[in-house]
């Protein structure tokens, strides 16, 4: 079996945010929910300045302390590789966010997407009101991607938690994960980590890399070349 992972390249790597678009709307993410991420920093004193952008997603861990911590299995691994999730056993008591060190994993406090609920209008008699709009399309958002439910909740449900899955509902089909194809850039490379000849594998045994938070011992899948 495939042991999934990806390769970042920051030099290619321009910060237009495509990744982070591609995967609300291939996952139906709420607005305020982050699958994929980036961190930004600006280092130094003019004119010796230096500002990285810095792209963030679920590290997919050979070693996951998510899915240790997790007392349903909830969290688990399957058999590429792949930390995912499943609503069914999730019971919300978010061990899996205190463990996680790096941050992605989203809770929903709330029923998700309900400002699409509103019967208030933007401009009254001018505009539609968000329900109105979710009425006509008899869709939970207007931009509902219902490939989503094909493994995975198309819109996860309150009190349980969500995060990047690989676009594992693509994998099982033969494609790319979504922020992958939506890279104007091809930054992001995604591949078998355990096939030699993969192009993630010739990236890793060209270039040096990083990963983040090496030191926790997770074992991250999140490979970032490149680096300026």
């Amino acid at each position: 079996m495939p042991n999934y992972a990806m390769v970042i390249d920051l030099q290619n790597c321009v910060g237009c945010g495509a990744c982070d678009i591609a995967c609300k709307n291939e996952n139906n993410v709420p607005s305020d929910f982050y699958w994929s991420n980036h961190m930004v920093s600006t280092t130094g004193t003019f004119p010796n300045v230096k500002f990285q952008y810095l792209p963030t997603l679920c590290n997919h861990c050979m070693d996951a302390p998510c899915v240790k911590a997790c007392p349903t299995k909830a969290m688990y691994k399957d058999d590429n590789g792949l930390t995912l999730h499943s609503i069914e056993r999730c019971i919300g008591c978010k061990t899996c966010v205190l463990a996680d060190p790096y941050g992605v994993i989203n809770v929903n406090y709330k029923v998700p997407h309900q400002s699409w609920q509103s019967d208030e209008a933007l401009i009254p008699n001018v505009t539609a009101a968000p329900k109105e709009v979710i009425d006509k399309t008899n869709t939970p958002i207007p931009y509902y991607n219902p490939d989503r439910e094909e493994t995975y909740g198309g819109v996860r449900p309150r009190g349980v938690v969500e995060k990047c899955n690989f676009c594992d509902h693509r994998i099982k089909k033969g494609e790319y994960p979504y922020c992958c194809v939506a890279c104007p850039a091809r930054a992001r490379i995604f591949g078998d980590l355990d096939d030699p000849d993969s192009e993630i594998n010739h990236l890793l045994s060209r270039y040096t890399h990083k990963q983040l938070l090496i030191e926790k011992g997770t074992k991250p899948k999140i490979f970032y070349i490149r680096d300026f």
